[in-house]
C-alpha cells in the first residue's frame, strides 16, 4: 500500500508541476490545457534541425488549438509553448536530462526519465524522437507575449524558436 501511495503522491506532484509550469511567467498566464473535444483549429507543426514550420502562428484569445507536432529531423526536438522566462527555467532540467542519460541528441530513455521523476509530460510541451508525432491541445486564455521553442541544449540558442501572434495585437 505504501508503494501505491508513493505512486499517487508522485503523480500528483508531476501534475501540479505541469500546471504550475503552464501558468508561470511574470504574473500572466500563457493559457491552459485545452479540451480535445472543443478544438477550434488544427495546426500542423514540423520540427527539423533548428527550425519550425510554420515559424509563426496567429491565434485569438479564447481559441483552442490542437497542434499536431511532427519531428521531421534527425535529432530529438521539443515543442514547448511558453515564454523566455519559462524556457530559461526549463533549460537546467533539459541539461540534466542530457547529462544523466535520460536522453541523447537522438533518443529518449523513458525508463531513466521515469526513475528520475522527469517524464517531461507537461500539457504545454512534447519531446519527440526523430519520426515521432504528438499533439498539444491548448487554449489561449490571455493575450500575452509567448511562443514555442525547443529547449534541447543548444537548439533554442541555434534559433529553434517560433512566435505566437495574437490576432489584433
Amino acid at each position: 500500500m505504501t508503494f501505491m501511495k508513493s505512486i499517487g503522491a508522485t503523480t500528483a506532484l508531476i501534475l501540479f508541476a505541469g500546471s504550475a509550469m503552464a501558468g508561470a511567467g511574470h504574473g500572466s498566464s500563457i493559457g491552459k490545457a485545452g479540451d480535445p473535444d472543443k478544438v477550434d483549429r488544427v495546426i500542423e507543426v514540423s520540427m527539423d534541425e533548428m527550425k519550425y514550420e510554420p515559424k509563426s502562428v496567429s491565434v485569438a484569445t479564447g481559441e483552442t488549438i490542437k497542434f499536431v507536432v511532427r519531428n521531421d529531423g534527425n535529432l530529438v526536438h521539443e515543442f514547448n509553448l511558453g515564454n523566455k522566462a519559462m524556457w530559461d527555467d526549463h533549460k537546467g532540467e533539459m541539461k540534466n536530462m542530457l547529462k544523466s542519460g535520460m536522453m541523447t541528441m537522438k533518443k529518449l530513455n523513458h525508463a531513466k526519465m521515469m526513475e528520475g521523476g522527469m517524464m517531461h509530460d507537461e500539457s504545454n510541451s512534447v519531446l519527440l524522437e526523430p519520426g515521432q508525432t504528438a499533439e498539444v491541445v491548448w487554449t489561449f486564455t490571455d493575450t500575452t507575449e509567448m511562443g514555442f521553442a525547443c529547449n534541447v541544449p543548444g537548439h533554442r540558442e541555434g534559433g529553434m524558436v517560433g512566435k505566437i501572434a495574437f490576432a489584433g495585437h
